[in-house]
């Protein structure tokens, strides 16, 4: 009985012993696997860090040709062909390159390839966006600053990364940009990025919360025509919105931009302003004025008189069409103007 005991012990001890040769030899083939992916790994950084200095040598060449004004389309396209060639993948990874010149000129190229819809789902999907909003929140370089909110700007022309944008926090980031410089062109690129923004009724809410509105009025501070357009052109594209989700159905109420003091810039502004601003001014104020529910602040601010004058004077037929037919339809205007307008 001893023995056979003694013999099942010692069959027990040699299965166990070969059951750990066994997993020592699978565990010495998945070191050796692992070893291999390692080196591969380690050579692909290699390949990515030589290719990532050939990009950046290759742009150092051409960095002196880009004009300082961006107006200069040939030589830009010049090196779009080049950025083609390397890719863009390549060409995002310079946005977070150590060398500030190969920032600015690789931000340049981005903003531009971001200005064709064909290149925009491209960048997106690369991580260009995010690239983008991390210059926004961390560089101190205005012609970085100007020229990633150009790019962002451009890229808010599309319903799906507008909703990016704002998901990633993109309203903060322009509204943090704007409260940080005084620059006219950085200015009106941030302005630019929020009006498109303001087209998208979904985003209304978060846009106000997140400061964009706030920013976006603020920015009148420069006095740059150009600033200024773009700032009327977001608060025409904000009213837009309101009175067209009041038509559909979707809410009602007095508009959010009153609470702002929206009107009464407007109001004050509009006939001063220089042509590129007035039809954006004029625009914004009929959209209000189609609203029922903002119709006491009309009364109450002399904004009927001034919807009355869009009506006669606006130099787009267009404007003045609206702002006749917003006159006509609403009660309140009609009884506040007692006949004297047809």
């Amino acid at each position: 009985m001893k023995l056979q005991e003694s013999h099942q012990l010692h069959q027990k001890t040699v299965n166990e012993l070969d059951s750990l040769k066994a997993e020592y030899n699978v565990l010495l083939a998945d070191k050796a696997k692992l070893r291999g992916e390692l080196d591969e790994v380690r050579q692909n950084l290699l390949i990515e860090g030589k290719q990532r200095k050939a990009v950046e040598t290759e742009l150092h060449k051409l960095k002196k040709l880009v004009p300082e004004n961006d107006d200069d389309f040939e030589i830009l396209y010049k090196i779009f062909d080049f950025m083609f060639a390397v890719g863009l993948e390549k060409i995002l990874q310079l946005l977070t390159s150590g060398d500030i010149d190969v920032q600015i000129h690789a931000v340049k190229v981005v903003a531009n390839l971001a200005a064709e819809d064909i290149n925009q789902e491209k960048i997106v999907e690369e991580g260009g966006l995010d690239a983008l909003l991390l210059l926004l929140r961390s560089s101190p370089n205005t012609t970085i600053l100007r020229v990633a909110s150009g790019a962002i700007a451009n890229l808010a022309m599309n319903e799906v990364n507008q909703c990016l944008i704002m998901n990633k926090g993109g309203a903060q980031l322009l509204a943090n940009t704007a409260s940080r410089t005084d620059d006219p062109q950085t200015l009106r690129m941030v302005a630019g990025a929020i009006a498109n923004l303001c087209g998208n009724e979904k985003l209304h809410a978060v846009l106000r919360e997140d400061g964009g509105i706030k920013a976006l009025l603020g920015m009148v501070r420069s006095g740059n025509s150009d600033v200024i357009a773009q700032v009327a052109r977001g608060l025409a594209n904000f009213a837009k919105c309101e009175s067209r989700g009041i038509i559909q159905g979707h809410w009602r109420g007095r508009s959010v931009l009153m609470e702002d003091g929206v009107l009464t810039w407007l109001i004050s502004n509009t006939t001063s302003a220089p042509a590129s601003c007035r039809r954006h001014m004029e625009l914004a104020l009929c959209h209000l004025a189609q609203n029922e529910d903002n119709a006491r602040d009309f009364i109450s601010s002399g904004g009927v008189k001034e919807l009355v004058r869009i009506s006669v004077e606006s130099t787009r037929d267009d404007i003045r069409h609206l702002a006749k037919k917003t006159l006509r339809l609403s009660t309140t205007f009609k009884s506040e103007m007692h006949g004297e307008w047809p």
